[in-house]
Parts: C-alpha cells; sequence; structure tokens
C-alpha cells in the first residue's frame, strides 16, 4: 500500500512541476486521510467509539 502512495506523491510532483499548479500538491494528503478513514470505518465497532478510543491511547 505504501508503494502506491509513493506512486500517487511521484504523479503529484511531478505534475506540480509540469502544470504549475499547487492544487497536485494537496492531492497526497488526501489520499492518506481518506485511507485512515476507511481502515477506522472497517473497524467492527461502532464510528464514535473508535475514534474516541484513538484519541484516547496514550
Amino acid at each position: 500500500m505504501s508503494f502506491l502512495f509513493l506512486i500517487v506523491t511521484a504523479l503529484c510532483v511531478f505534475g506540480t512541476f509540469r502544470y504549475r499548479k499547487t492544487v497536485f500538491l494537496v492531492i497526497p494528503f488526501l489520499t492518506l486521510f481518506i485511507y485512515f478513514l476507511i481502515q477506522i470505518i472497517l473497524v467492527p465497532a461502532p464510528f464514535m467509539e473508535t475514534v474516541k478510543f484513538i484519541f484516547n491511547l496514550r
């Protein structure tokens, strides 16, 4: 999975330099956020309990 994130990041950096659009630099962060959100949703516990558990870890 990390290989896919590296490819997305490399393509976005290339697109940023080629097309001079800085919005491409947001795409890797969005893909990571969406990936983590999907992983949280896949936990068989209720969503809010899972989020509370993650943020209560010390």
